[in-house]
């Protein structure tokens, strides 16, 4: 292939006049919303009073983003495509907000913002201005999906997109410093599950400007030779386009574009034309541009563009500084304004021509606002995949395991729609029954003996959680849905970008034009009280803590005892729109306590009594004995056994909690009880003995302005952990049945000096069930094989 040839016919000169008239006006809006509060067209000369007080924002990776955008939009006018971008530079937010504004979306979003002088000069006061908009390319901008905080995650982002949307192109700008990061370097993988055939492409564009905040980048430093290796070594054929002459850089990147959607268009010819789906190797770009680039030069001596000096506001101190003051004048009149926007301050006709129209804009294309192409998924009765339970504690089975063939049916019915994502941990979290129907994604190299592999698969595994959630994330955010499975410990390896989406939830509920999309689902299991045989690395349930921090109004977290629970909770979960919910679930086998009926009840009121294993008989009782999650749920069900056998005449009110965000006050939360529906169910003033899979000090968190919150006692995990046996974990962190009869003893007034006898025997019994597993390596088969006994005196119901 003649690249040189290819250069020089890429672009006409008229074409290459009008492009670069488009990079230069993308170029001046942005300085403008960095620098300007009022003069917005240079109709005077600059003072002053025309200069923001607080300069913020980011200069050195705008202009390649600028140059990046406008020639995404010449291939999108010349072959009708459906495109939309990711930006992993975030910081070049006022570069994405100025395209916006050229194309006209901004002003149809924000109406007061026109296009022409007057909005021009709201444009640039609202940018990183009180009242007004972020730096970064966030929620509020037209076409995002990813906000500019989120470095590391632009190119999982970017492939979520592409999962099932098979005519979506979707460009990612890498920065090269976000390239440094882990979670980018384990993306360019992704290429390994994006099928050809089914789904879009993305067209990665590592944007090598050379410097971060203060120092080089590591890919702009390294030989070219060994970066392109790299990228060949990801599955890419890396395109390199190089320079600081604009005309040279607009024909050499307009004819690579060209080449690379060339390529991709040829390699989906293939994969859809009926042949075997294997892995291409798919083309990407590297941009080599100054950072920087047609910035001041030098300020005070010292070079700027092309340096790490460029990365935010190359000119400082421009209201005091009449050099400065100058220097942005000539820079900003060095893009010629008056020859791109007219007498009214509206893009010239030549420029207004050149984006896409309508939903072809990448900044209005309808994927990058999910909740808009969102569509509800066909879900199955979860009511026929529940487990009969003709009494409480029967049967014995597993949660997920039950969960999975609901799951599995789900994909069935939601073949373009539905994915489910896990770290390698899909079968070993039970959900094994998904592979009955599907495979996981894949189209590298198969062997015999492989397990379900599929370039087809809509089970999304790779071990890596922060892709994982990348991907999911990036589906979700353009209107599909899905689960995320994980072990409840590694779960937090994604903390920060649970922060950076749950931030995004809350800000976009106010934004009246983004329409709310699928709630981001947690199945957390393998939890912290049954990962007893990998010990105290794998145990940690501390997701819950951090979860519980971000808004009430985003947040939920559901703890369902047994199978049918957890299957009512997840119908619900997916249901549901705009939330982050975080499921904790066994997968090993455990008692059900609930009928289905039962269940759903239940998890409707999100806490309850529990009636037939409580005997305060509808007085008010002695004790209350509350539980959430299931392993503390069993713990607390063999201590009021104990009680029942041991202090008959103790009135005991069981309480079970599903939905953890019941405990918080109406007030705080939208699910929180009343105070008067909290003293109902919890009482003003007896002992609350609660038994929590977590860690304690959260609950009283949640409960610290109640009425009775001086009588509230917490058993949870207090960071005791080890390789030992399930009971023997329970005992560590004094959740175990026999401490919280102890509990009552110690709690309950009048019960120290009558029920001593009975203390006495619940230390021994724990010194037993210790020195039983220390003899024989596992928990004696009374405590591991205890199952509940329902109540046959007809005066305790």
């Amino acid at each position: 292939m003649d690249t040189a040839l290819d250069v020089r016919r890429a672009l006409t000169d008229d074409e290459l006049r009008r492009l670069d008239a488009y990079w230069r006006a993308a170029n001046y809006l942005t300085v403008g919303q960095i620098y300007l509060l009022g003069n917005p067209l240079l109709r005077e000369p600059l003072t002053p009073d025309d200069i923001k007080p607080r300069l913020l924002g980011h200069w050195g990776t705008s202009p390649g983003l600028n140059l990046v955008y406008a020639h995404l939009n010449r291939v999108i006018v010349a072959r009708d495509l459906n495109a939309m971008l990711v930006t992993g530079p975030g910081h070049g937010g006022p570069a994405i907000v100025a395209n916006t504004w050229l194309e006209g979306t901004w002003s149809e979003r924000y109406h007061d913002v026109s296009r022409d002088e007057v909005g021009m000069a709201k444009l640039f006061r609202q940018f990183s201005f009180p009242g007004g908009i972020p730096s970064h390319v966030a929620s509020d901008v037209p076409g995002s999906i990813h906000e500019g905080g989120e470095l590391g995650y632009a190119l999982s982002h970017a492939y979520g997109a592409a999962f099932d949307n098979p005519d979506l192109v979707v460009a990612c700008v890498v920065g090269d410093g976000e390239a440094e990061t882990g979670p980018l370097a384990g993306s360019w993988l992704s290429d390994v599950f994006l099928n050809p055939a089914r789904d879009g492409v993305v067209l990665p564009i590592l944007h090598l400007n050379g410097y971060k905040i203060a120092n080089p980048t590591v890919l702009s430093r390294i030989p070219e030779a060994d970066l392109l290796d790299l990228m060949r070594g990801s599955g890419y054929q890396p395109y390199v386009v190089a320079g600081d002459d604009p005309a040279v850089v607009h024909r050499s990147l307009a004819a690579t574009m060209d080449r690379a959607l060339d390529e991709i268009a040829e390699i989906q010819r293939r994969a859809r034309s009926g042949g075997v789906v294997e892995r291409p190797r798919w083309p990407m770009i590297i941009l080599r541009t100054p950072k920087g680039w047609t910035g001041p030069s030098e300020v005070d001596g010292i070079q700027v563009e092309g340096t790490y000096r460029a990365h935010q506001v190359p000119l400082s101190g421009v209201r005091d500084n009449p050099a400065h003051l100058a220097e942005l004048e000539r820079w900003l009149r060095s893009y010629r304004p008056e020859e791109l926007f007219d007498a009214t301050g509206a893009p010239v006709d030549e420029l207004r021509t050149l984006p896409p129209r309508g939903d072809r804009r990448m900044s209005a294309n309808p994927v990058t606002n999910g909740g808009v192409v969102l569509r509800d998924l066909t879900l199955p009765d979860f009511r026929d995949y529940g487990v009969d339970v003709p009494e409480p504690g029967q049967p014995v089975a597993g949660a997920t395991g039950v969960l999975g063939p609901w799951i599995r049916d789900v994909i069935s019915a939601n073949p373009e729609t539905f994915r489910l994502f896990g770290p390698d941990e899909v079968a070993s979290n039970r959900l094994g029954a998904a592979f009955e129907v599907t495979g996981r994604a894949w189209v590298a190299a198969t062997l015999p003996g492989d397990d379900h592999l599929s370039p087809d698969g809509r089970v999304m595994e790779v071990l890596s959680e922060h892709l994982c959630q990348g991907w999911l994330e990036g589906y979700l955010l353009t209107g599909r849905h899905g689960i995320f499975t994980s072990y409840e410990a590694f779960i937090h390896i994604v903390d920060s970008m649970l922060n950076q989406h749950a931030k995004w939830l809350k800000v976009t509920r106010a934004i009246p034009w983004r329409q709310p999309i699928a709630s981001l689902n947690y199945l957390l299991s393998s939890h912290v009280w049954r990962q007893d045989h990998n010990g105290f690395s794998h145990q940690d349930p501390g997701f819950i803590d951090h979860v519980v921090n971000k808004k009430a109004e985003v947040v939920r977290v559901y703890l369902p005892p047994d199978a049918n629970t957890l299957l009512a909770t997840m119908d619900h979960c997916l249901r549901s729109r705009h939330y982050i919910n975080v499921v904790v679930a066994g997968k090993q086998a455990a008692p059900n306590w609930l009928t289905m009926t039962e269940a759903i009840q239940h998890t409707r009121r999100g806490l309850g009594i529990w009636e037939w294993a409580s005997n305060d008989g509808g007085i008010e009782p002695d004790v209350v004995l509350a539980c959430c999650g299931d392993v503390p749920t069993l713990e607390t069900l063999a201590a009021v056994e104990l009680l029942r056998q041991n202090l008959p005449d103790l009135r005991v009110r069981l309480v079970n909690v599903v939905d953890l965000m019941r405990l918080q006050t109406d007030t705080e939360h939208p699910h929180g009880l009343t105070d008067n529906e909290f003293d109902t169910i919890f009482t003003e003033d007896r002992p609350i003995i609660f038994a929590y899979h977590g860690y304690p000090w959260l609950i009283h968190r949640l409960t610290y302005r109640r009425n009775n919150h001086d009588n509230l006692h917490v058993r949870g995990y207090k960071e005791e952990g080890t390789t030992t046996t399930p009971f023997d974990m329970v005992m560590l962190n004094d959740l175990d049945r026999f401490h919280l009869v102890i509990d009552v003893i110690d709690r309950v007034p009048g019960l120290a000096a009558s029920a001593a006898h009975l203390r006495q025997r619940m230390v021994d019994a724990r010194q037993a069930a210790r020195d039983y597993t220390r003899r024989y390596g596992e928990d004696d088969p009374e405590v591991a094989e205890w199952r509940w006994v329902r109540e046959t005196d007809p005066t305790n119901p």
